[in-house]
């Protein structure tokens, strides 16, 4: 599948093609079908709130027998006992928390878990994700996503979809 991307500039004469999945069922759908053709076993699929959402929610769907768990980026009133990580990601400015709770913790404790996000670009979020299940004591069995982009695509910890590259502030790709 093909998408026509917007360059937007995060900072300096650095920009990025900003892969917007949420409202594109079609992409969700074809992404997917595709990261569960290369993802180890997995019991449970953990994703940071919101881009992560739509396809995690397609994986599940398709594999029928999986379920996901998403780390929100606030703490909600109906958590039990939360705990959080902070993450600065490259296309937010300010530092984020990604919660869980203690009902999260006891679903994946001792799970195989899959993380899913749809773009990697510093690890960042990964990083912050991979913390989230170590403090419930899960396996992390593989990382995924659809794109990686700039130091990702050279990483051998991670699967993924396509390269997706860096672009300079007048759109040409780096």
């Amino acid at each position: 599948m093909e998408r026509d991307l917007p360059i937007c500039p995060i900072g300096g004469d650095l920009a990025i093609g900003a892969f917007i999945i949420v409202g594109d069922p079609q992409i969700s759908v074809h992404c997917a079908r595709e990261l569960l053709k290369k993802a180890p076993e997995f019991d449970y699929v953990l994703t940071a709130e919101t881009k992560g959402i739509p396809l995690v929610h397609e994986m599940a769907r398709q594999r029928g027998d999986s379920k996901y768990i998403v780390a929100r980026k606030s703490k909600k009133l109906y958590m039990v006992d939360p705990f959080f990580v902070e993450v600065q990601s490259i296309t937010t400015e300010a530092k984020q928390r990604l919660y869980l709770d203690k009902l999260d913790l006891e679903t994946l404790r001792g799970k195989r878990v899959l993380i899913v996000d749809d773009v990697i670009s510093t690890g960042k979020s990964l990083e912050a994700l991979e913390a989230l299940a170590e403090m419930c004591e899960a396996n992390v069995v593989g990382k995924m996503a659809i794109l990686a982009e700039g130091d990702a695509i050279d990483r051998k910890d991670i699967i993924y979809l396509q390269k997706l590259p860096l672009f300079n502030a007048d759109g040409q790709a780096l």
